[in-house]
């Protein structure tokens, strides 16, 4: 079963042997984060640092950095368990007779204990700061690059919610709609792993960028007058981290995904300085609230996971009401960086666990991988069964047509006897199947707010390459050549004779 408490998962880390517990002083510039990615480059252990200078708590980095870790944290064998999960709750087979229907009755009382549960008692709020005694300098935050001026916090879930009043239950009238591609009827709850950065004692600044809900969100407070409350949080189970990082549909509240991910309720209590629900069993939170009339700032540049500096930019300014914390609590922190980082994990397992949301929009699709060449954002690797002409074209604009991949500067699409997990054999069918003049497309639109290249932030220009076999009907008037193989036979023979050949290597996988 997944943990409840970081500490919790720290243990069970420690009992696997999975777990480096550093003793010696260490800086929260750069230090940690340099001994992180060596960590995460040699595919090492979770690191714990207990002594960590001008602190008296813990840091903790990379617990989630391999598939091993994350899966211990999700309580399964392999990712795959989630995908069919998933798959099954999305596209369940309708029963055909009583028995059947019986056999559906577990998966929706399963489905009744995932809503976050409310509880009185938290340990996150064992400790409570207010007032002049929050100071933010005091917490072991990190700067982990040489042009970073202020820490800042990659691990945190950053939770707002839609304004309402004693009047209206639904969280948005028809005049107060949210803009932007989203759903017209989204969650009340936003929850999101967003970069916060410290602005001072008792403010920091929130990485949102107009492709945000949250973004629009704050439009809304500010039509209606108010000031958004904003709760940051730090721990707790880590499967928190995950969801929030998830590119869910826009009805799906992260915390009711988290409860599916643990099959069991996300435990959360009221905030003590603002209107919100946070998790209970976190190990650090920060309350505040947003003014919208506020004008934005300009922000310094922090380093992210595309491995540069973001450029300087007007943010939004979340002011501290509170702090609270358990009486002993670890700091997870996330060093935002090139791939291989601790990021790398995460984004190659929601890849997994989305497919089947995709393929709801794009029913064609086999396989889909963004590759750590891309940053995990910018290349897309897609492959489809392909029925007909242009379906190729009609896959790539239909994955820009996604939330989550609509700023993909490149997709690749390639029959589904490509492993798109293979980056020569992806390439290696853009090199065979490709004749650019007729197999590329571009497309003008909105950019990824972390692209540098793109001339205006937000703004770019997308290529999308069909890499697929062409038949006469897409205009190649040529005999499309047979690929090369040997004969199944031969092979077969070839497997019984391999022990008596005498060669160094074993037979690990059949030539074709």
């Amino acid at each position: 079963m997944p943990c409840d408490h970081l500490s919790e998962f720290l243990n069970l880390l420690a009992d696997r042997h999975d777990l480096a517990r550093i003793s010696a002083p260490v800086d929260t510039v750069q230090e940690i984060a340099a001994i992180t990615q060596q960590s995460v480059a040699s595919h090492g252990p979770a690191l714990l640092f207990d002594n960590v200078r001008n602190s008296q708590w813990p840091v903790t980095t990379n617990v989630l950095g391999t598939e091993r870790r994350l899966c211990w944290a999700l309580g399964v064998e392999g990712i795959s368990e989630i995908t069919d999960r998933v798959r099954a709750i999305i596209q369940p087979n309708l029963p055909q007779g009583w028995l059947e229907t019986l056999q559906l009755v577990p998966r929706f009382v399963e489905s009744a204990h995932w809503p976050p549960r409310d509880v009185e008692i938290a340990v996150a709020q064992q400790v409570v700061k207010m007032g002049r005694d929050i100071n933010l300098l005091e917490l072991p935050l990190l700067r982990s690059w040489a042009a970073e001026q202020n820490a800042v916090i990659n691990s945190g879930v950053v939770i707002v919610e839609f304004p309402g009043d004693s009047q209206n239950t639904n969280p948005l009238s028809e005049s107060d709609e949210l803009t932007g591609p989203e759903s017209s009827t989204p969650t009340r709850r936003l929850v999101s792993r967003t970069p916060i950065q410290v602005r001072d004692t008792s403010s920091a600044y929130v990485h949102w960028t107009p492709h945000s809900r949250e973004w629009h969100l704050l439009d809304l407070y500010r039509k209606r007058g108010w000031q958004m409350p904003v709760a940051i949080v730090l721990g707790g189970d880590p499967t928190l981290t995950y969801a929030a990082d998830a590119p869910l549909p826009s009805h799906v509240d992260p915390l009711v995904f988290a409860g599916f991910l643990r099959r069991k309720p996300v435990e959360v209590t009221g905030a003590r300085s603002v209107n919100l629900r946070v998790p209970a069993n976190a190990e650090l939170i920060l309350e505040g609230a947003i003014d919208p009339n506020q004008p934005f700032e300009l922000a310094p540049p922090i380093g992210q996971s595309t491995g540069y500096y973001s450029t300087e930019q007007r943010l939004p300014v979340v002011h501290l009401s509170a702090i609270s914390h358990r009486s002993n609590p670890v700091i997870p922190e996330i060093v935002a960086a090139a791939p291989p980082c601790e990021l790398s994990t995460l984004a190659v397992a929601l890849e997994q666990i989305m497919l089947p949301l995709i393929q709801l929009a794009v029913p064609e699709l086999v396989g889909l991988h963004r590759p750590a060449s891309g940053a995990f954002r910018h290349i897309v690797f897609a492959s489809i069964r392909k029925c007909y002409p242009q379906q190729a074209r009609k896959v790539v604009n239909a994955l820009w047509g996604l939330d989550r991949l609509a700023t993909a500067k490149l997709i690749v699409v390639v029959d589904q006897d490509v492993d798109v997990r293979d980056a020569d054999a992806v390439w290696f069918a853009v090199a065979s199947h490709c004749h650019a003049g007729r197999d590329t497309l571009f497309s003008d639109g909105p950019a990824d707010m972390l692209d540098h290249a793109a001339p205006i932030r937000g703004i770019g220009s997308r290529l999308g390459i069909d890499a697929t076999r062409k038949s006469p009907d897409e205009g190649h008037p040529r005999d499309w050549p047979a690929a090369q193989e040997f004969d199944k036979l031969r092979l077969s023979q070839l497997e019984a004779r391999w022990p008596i050949l005498g060669l160094p290597f074993s037979l690990s996988a059949r030539p074709t």
